[in-house]
């Protein structure tokens, strides 16, 4: 029977030779050969083993009645009683629909945007207008959620809001937006979306640049119009990006953006019924109550949903195609 090596030929001259064989390397050597380029990952690697691995043992407060004067592994183990606790006061249920919406809503509306902003950006042909504009559009990225929740609280408070000035100007009473629980997912929704999709087009915009020429030239060439190059150049070509990030978003659907909402809602209970996500939660246990093992389990609890989540989502790509899955 032919060996692999055998079968692996290649032709010269008419005639079929057997490849040469590939030299193993040791590891020792693999390592040596690509040392600069382990130099260059240490910093991330170093950083997860300190900040993502090195925790992990605390997960074990999620089953224990925590006291201090015992520690993690000294308190009295009670099973799943505090997940049973979150589950039957209804507070987890509650805690993931909304942090799984407004993951939603971010990651649909958001990749929208950015697309569409990063293929409008593509479309200015003037390089100054296209300058200033992606400047104008990434500002709001960089400005501190603290300063996000002083300009909402300005344009929305009932006495000297800039909107219920505005209201009464025409005629109307002023809303109490702070009370009114069911305005507040628009209202969260608009403010990520202005902060954040200028700069989470640069990825798509990226994208487009890394488009081959030669398509738009054959396109314009054939008559195409503009949305025609969209349709069937840049829309195809970005496919691959959007999955990819789509799948890094769905790793984090459980995690909500903290500094957003507490700095946009604070701890106004009024609101918690549309506005609360798992992290504010968390949050108000550990200061207010000085719950560690209630904290602790839903933050487990939020970890393993994630995690199951990207592997399903994962597995699923892969089978539809294989070049887009992550691993």
């Amino acid at each position: 029977m032919a060996t692999q090596a055998n079968v692996a030929r290649q032709v010269r001259g008419g005639r079929y030779e057997p490849l040469p064989a590939r030299s193993r390397k040791s590891l020792l050597r693999r390592i040596g050969d690509n040392r600069t380029l382990l130099l260059m990952c240490l910093p991330a690697i170093v950083f997860f083993l300190v900040f993502s691995y090195a925790p992990m043992p605390g997960v074990w407060i999620a089953f224990t009645n925590f006291n201090y004067r015992d520690g993690i592994f000294g308190s009295p183990f009670v099973g799943l009683r505090n997940f049973e606790f979150l589950i039957q006061s209804g507070q987890l249920w509650l805690l993931t629909k909304n942090t799984i919406l407004y993951n939603v809503a971010f990651i649909v509306l958001g990749n929208i945007l950015q697309i569409a902003l990063a293929i409008m950006l593509n479309e200015i042909r003037s390089k100054y207008f296209k300058k200033i504009s992606q400047a104008a559009m990434f500002l709001p990225y960089f400005i501190s959620v603290v300063l996000v929740g002083v300009i909402a609280f300005n344009l929305l408070n009932y006495d000297t809001g800039v909107v219920n000035a505005l209201i009464e100007q025409s005629g109307g009473d002023p809303l109490k937006i702070y009370s009114m629980a069911g305005l507040w997912p628009i209202i969260i929704i608009l403010f990520w979306l202005w902060q954040s999709t200028g700069y989470g087009s640069i990825v798509y915009f990226a994208a487009i640049m890394g488009i081959d020429n030669s398509l738009f030239e054959a396109a314009a060439i054939d008559g195409a119009s503009a949305w025609q190059r969209i349709r069937y150049i840049i829309l195809p070509s970005l496919k691959p990006t959007f999955i990819i990030l789509l799948l890094f978003s769905l790793g984090g659907i459980m995690s909500g953006n903290f500094g957003l909402f507490w700095n946009l809602v604070g701890n106004n209970a009024a609101l918690f019924q549309t506005t609360d996500i798992i992290e504010t939660s968390v949050y108000r246990m550990i200061i207010s109550q000085n719950n560690f093992t209630s904290s602790t389990a839903v933050g487990l609890y939020q970890s393993l949903f994630g995690f199951a989540l990207v592997m399903t989502c994962n597995y699923v790509v892969r089978k539809i195609n294989e070049d887009y899955a992550l691993f």
